[in-house]
Order: structure tokens, then sequence, then C-alpha cells
């Protein structure tokens, strides 16, 4: 790890603002920049977002979280959003874990409530098996943490990233998978070309689009992948956490909507809440996450009172 500091972050267009209007820095750590919201007081919640997003995708449920009296801390993936763009070879699970883990060192935050959607479950799922005394409840949503055990089955969407040439043509020109994200969703209006704006902009340069496609070729398509292995340490932690946890599930999609099944074999005493949504259940059912997490939190305040 090279020297560590914090930043003012960047502005942001207004058209983002207006509907984006949290408090914002940057952690420098070595070369690399991670853009987070920081915004309210109280208990601390992460919330992590996946491919290819960025933290913006949290707005409407952080607007819910701040009034019930939390601190939230909302990073951007490094690749995405304000974050630095590195080479496409960066990007691991371990680099993510431990980029998110070096923050969380350098803020001091106290305990979390861990978020994770997409990527965001394996990569929060990985800093508390490493730091599990950080770590006081979670919630998840359509994301894995399961290991794999026997040949992944591979949807179409990552065996198509993996097919060189015309995935990268796809990825870094054209700009995949953005233009056909409401595909995913269980309203397609939920991310339809306004509300797709946003993401846009935060890729609108070509030399900005390696993450998209690395992130995707970070998903296993064999038991020799280097992220099966990494996988091991978030289910063993599942298996093992004593933690209020809760699960907030979009079921129609088309991607990770089956895995709640495998999900619930980790976590058999959390409650489910079952939505109508897709993939970025962040877009559709806003309230229903924020109440998972307000919950969440509640009970880790009232097991530290006793």
């Amino acid at each position: 790890m090279g020297e560590t500091r914090f930043e003012a972050a960047p502005p942001l267009p207004d058209w983002i603002n207006a509907e984006f209007p949290f408090s914002r820095r940057v952690f420098c750590n070595g070369p690399h920049r991670m853009h987070f919201v920081d915004e309210g007081s109280g208990p601390v919640v992460l919330l992590q977002h996946g491919n290819p997003m960025w933290s913006y995708l949290w707005r409407r449920v952080i607007a819910r979280l701040i009034p019930g009296g939390v601190r939230v801390i909302a990073p951007d993936l490094i690749g995405l959003g304000l974050s630095s763009k590195p080479a496409a070879t960066t990007h691991t699970l371990d680099f993510h874990a431990n980029q998110l883990t070096a923050l969380v060192a350098a803020l001091q935050p106290g305990p979390l409530t861990i978020v994770g959607q997409d990527w965001g479950g394996p990569i929060v799922g990985l800093l508390a098996a490493r730091n599990p005394d950080w770590v006081r409840g979670a919630v998840f949503a359509n994301t894995s943490l399961s290991q794999p055990r026997k040949p992944p089955r591979v949807t179409p969407f990552h065996r198509f990233a993996n097919i060189p040439i015309a995935s990268d043509i796809a990825f870094r020109i054209f700009n995949f998978p953005l233009p056909v994200l409401h595909k995913v969703q269980g309203d397609p209006d939920s991310l339809g070309a306004a509300r797709k704006r946003p993401y846009r902009w935060a890729l609108r340069r070509f030399a900005d689009r390696t993450a998209p496609l690395a992130l995707a070729r970070m998903v296993p398509t064999q038991l020799q992948h280097p992220t099966v292995a990494l996988m091991g340490e978030v289910e063993q932690w599942a298996t093992t956490f004593a933690g209020p946890v809760r699960l907030v599930w979009g079921m129609r999609d088309p991607i990770l909507g089956r895995s709640l099944h495998k999900t619930r074999e980790l976590f058999p005493q959390a409650p489910v809440t079952e939505t109508v949504a897709g993939h970025f259940l962040q877009e559709e059912v806003p309230m229903q996450l924020a109440e998972a997490i307000l919950g969440v939190v509640s009970s880790t305040v009232t097991a530290a009172a006793r």
C-alpha cells in the first residue's frame, strides 16, 4: 500500500447534483483514487455497488437512510464512476476487496453494516471475512456469495464477455452493457434512456471503459478461475456470521435472480424480501432496501446495548 490521503471530490454536472446532493470525497491510495459518498452521522452503513454502475445507483436508498440517523459510506469501485481507471489486469476480487479495506481502515468509522449488490456482495463479503471484527450486520441484494463446486453455469452475458475481440469492441466502443441494462430490470423504464444518462456520463470517455469488461471476466467460467478460491473465503464467513442479516431480491433478474436459493442456504434465519424488481433493484425498490438496512442497523444497536 502506498501513501494514503483524502482529497475533495471533483464537481458533478448540475443535472446529476440535483439528484445526488450528498457529501463526497476521494480517497487516494498509492496510484488509485476512490470516489465515495460520506453522508450523515450515526451507525455506519457501507453500500457497495457492482458492474457497471457507481455510487449514484444508491441515491434513492441514501435519501431514505439519512433521516433514519445513520452515516452512509458509498464508494465507487476502482475503474467505475469517478474513481481512477486502471488497466484491465488490475481487476480481481482480491484487488477490489483490498481497496475497500484500505478505505475503511483510513476512515476508521467504527462497526459496520455492510450492504452489497452484484459484485458488491463478494467484495464486502471478502472485506468481512478478513476483518470480521469490523462487521455487525449485513444486507445482500441480487448477488452471489457461494463458492462454485462444479463447473459454473455461465450466463449468455458472461459467455459473450469471454469472446476475444468481439467483447472488446462491444464494451469499449459501444459502451456495452449500458445500452441494454433495461433488459435486466423488472420495469424496463426504471433504466430507460433518461435514467441511464448518469451511468453513460461516468463512462463517456473511451479510455475509461476498461472495468465493465474486466469485471465481467472476473465471474468464474471454470473451477480453475482465480475468483473461485476467494469465494471460498466469502462463503466461509457467511456460514459463520452471527450478526443480523436481511436479503432483498429482485425476482425478475435474469442474471442473479436464481441465486437467492443458495444465498438463503447461507443465511437460513435471514428475513427475505422478494420483489418484482430486476437486477439493479436500487432503481426500482429503494424503499424496501432502505427498510431492510435500517432494520439491520436497529438490531445491531440493540445488540450492542445489551
